[in-house]
């Protein structure tokens, strides 16, 4: 199975049509507010899991940028 974050979107969009729907009430209200919680916490976990992959490689390729050697002609003024 590969879901993708474009998934994820269509995911939440999906969750919150449901939420919409004027049709619902009492009991199934309440059961699909309980899964649109659920979907937010899911949905939570999975995009700090992607903000904390893209800070790690922004880190890394900070690192090899803050290691890079100048050109010698930038070195010492000269």
């Amino acid at each position: 199975m590969k879901n993708t974050l474009g998934d994820l979107n269509n995911h939440l969009f999906a969750q919150l049509e449901r939420l919409g729907d004027e049709e619902l009430t009492g009991e199934k209200l309440t059961e699909e507010v309980n899964r649109a919680k659920a979907v937010m916490g899911v949905a939570s976990t999975i995009i700090n899991a992607g903000s904390l992959v893209l800070k790690s490689q922004q880190y890394v390729d900070e690192k090899m940028n803050a290691d890079a050697k100048l050109p010698k002609m930038l070195e010492g003024g000269q």
